[in-house]
């Protein structure tokens, strides 16, 4: 294997260890179960997800997970007060959005992302370019927040993007 496979396999072996300990600590007899762990779920994941030559670019990771952060904090508050105040109008429906990315492991990793903020849900495909969003305000500006998402997403592994 090229150097490019074996950091990808030596990087998920040592995350997948890191979640074991976060999760169990560092007893002695439960390291060696650990490893095995680790060594099982980077098998699964090279199965599911095969080391791509692309990268992560930091600094595009440090713009898309600050608005993530404001962007959840901001709709979470806006459901719970939709939620709590029955004066506040629940529009809900479906909108259609123009997705940019190409289909393939990146278009899945927005959608699930997508998924993550409250107030949207993905529902499915409306045509091959197109997703179908559940929200919760129809005459909220649901796409255009999405397509601001969508071109930092795509900033982060340098994928073409249509929407831009």
């Amino acid at each position: 294997m090229k150097q490019g496979p074996w950091r990808s396999v030596v990087l998920r072996v040592a995350g997948f260890f890191l979640l074991w300990v976060v999760l169990t600590g560092t007893y002695r007899t439960d390291l060696a179960a650990g490893l095995v762990a680790a060594l099982a779920a980077t098998w699964v994941s090279l199965r599911l997800l095969p080391p791509s030559i692309g990268r992560v670019r930091p600094v595009a990771l440090a713009r898309l997970a600050l608005r993530f952060l404001r962007q959840s904090v901001v709709a979470g508050v806006d459901v719970a007060r939709r939620a709590l105040d029955p004066r506040l109008p629940l529009r809900t429906g479906f909108v259609v959005y123009p997705v940019g990315l190409p289909p393939g492991p990146t278009r899945h990793a927005f959608t699930t992302l997508m998924s993550l903020l409250p107030g949207t849900v993905p529902a499915g495909l409306h045509s091959p370019g197109a997703l179908v969003i559940h929200c919760l305000d129809v005459e909220q500006p649901v796409t255009a927040q999405l397509a601001a998402e969508e071109a930092l997403f795509a900033a982060l592994f340098g994928e073409p993007h249509g929407n831009g």
